[in-house]
């Protein structure tokens, strides 16, 4: 027998209790003042007596009266530029993903006020200097930044503290202090997921080599702070100790130097950063088998391999997601004045072939 459910008590349940809401009128006739009176009070301006004050405060005390700072803004038709001070992203997927969640924020909330200011740099110091000279100079009521160059970025922050404008990182983060908000991974813990992805059936391997491809500028704190963590898993397990350890290192621009010299004798790979594809390729043109790859993000040309099995694991970074949160944290705390955490930690998704699936799958 099916029971019939009875809805007549169901508004109870959402009761917003409209009538205790209180409003600038309703607290003016309540402490039989005018509304202007009430509003020049709780917006601090013009001239009104002491015992008027104190009324007012004391029934916005009672009432709980909280301005409506959203509508207060849209009446105002007041702007907010947040400044985007990011690399060039043509030709680079992984930041183009960020381009993509900042448009995307930014369209949700410019009906708000909320209006984007690019500052894009190219991958050199001198153009990022040229950049901060720029910005320096810009009036922004908050601050999207990736610190690509560690050195050029503290002294950038140091002087736009002076400012006084909140600042969000994503990507890197080389704010120790936290003085600055942050969006994106633990950049050590996803070190030591890569550690721990290392050892993962581990039967006879025990080579692994550690291979940095940079660029000539990649000098932030994130690389390094993925590697420690990697070791850092294996000093926090003893009972590995038959893994040995070598590193590699190359720029970017030099790719040719790879040889069949440095994998003899490798059983893994850890790439620190979103070129294992390079790594994936030369295995591949020479016929290298069973050699695991542990790297980073999900650029078209890691999924080519991910999917053909030379690539084990990628460890996803969510580009979209950050540039997105970034613009997020900016406009809660600004537009809305919310008290916003500083640090956004994106989780760390683990990417096998098994569980990738693109967007564009035939059927």
């Amino acid at each position: 027998m099916i029971k019939k459910i009875k809805f007549t008590r169901l508004p109870n349940f959402f009761n917003l209790n409209t009538k205790n809401i209180i409003t600038i009128k309703k607290i003016a006739e309540l402490a039989n003042v005018s509304p202007g009176t009430v509003d020049r009070i709780i917006h601090n301006r013009g001239q009104v007596t002491q015992d008027n004050v104190d009324k007012v405060n004391a029934i916005i005390e009672k009432y709980g009266y909280k301005r409506n700072i959203l509508a207060s803004n849209l009446a105002l038709n007041k702007k907010f530029h947040f400044a985007v001070f990011l690399p060039k992203y043509e030709n680079l997927e992984y930041w183009k993903s960020q381009i993509v969640g900042i448009e995307k924020a930014a369209i949700e909330f410019r009906k708000f006020g909320v209006v984007l200011d690019y500052f894009f740099y190219d991958f050199d110091i001198a153009s990022f200097k040229e950049s901060v000279q720029k910005l320096l100079n810009f009036e922004c009521d908050g601050l999207l930044f990736a610190p690509i160059f560690y050195e050029e970025s503290i002294r950038f922050l140091k002087e736009f503290e002076k400012k006084n404008i909140p600042v969000v990182m994503i990507d890197s983060n080389i704010d120790s202090n936290q003085q600055h908000a942050y969006v994106g991974q633990d950049a050590f813990q996803s070190g030591y997921l890569a550690g721990r992805l290392i050892s993962f059936a581990v039967k006879n391997e025990r080579q692994v080599l550690i291979f940095k491809i940079t660029r000539e500028i990649e000098s932030t704190s994130v690389y390094l702070q993925r590697i420690d963590g990697f070791y850092s898993f294996f000093k926090d397990h003893g009972e590995l100790n038959n893994f040995k350890f070598s590193e590699v290192t190359i720029k970017d621009s030099g790719i040719d130097q790879l040889n069949m010299e440095l994998f003899s004798g490798v059983n893994s790979v850890f790439v620190p950063n979103s070129r294992a594809y390079i790594v994936a390729r030369f295995l591949e043109k020479n016929n290298i088998k069973g050699i695991r790859i542990i790297g980073y993000d999900l650029l078209k040309e890691n999924i080519e391999y991910l999917n053909k099995g030379i690539i084990d694991f990628l460890i996803n970074q969510r580009p979209e997601e950050q540039g997105y949160m970034g613009i997020n944290h900016l406009y809660r705390k600004r537009v809305l004045q919310e008290t916003v955490e500083s640090t956004h930690y994106i989780p760390l998704e683990i990417i096998l072939k098994e569980n990738y699936f693109p967007a564009k799958k035939t059927v």
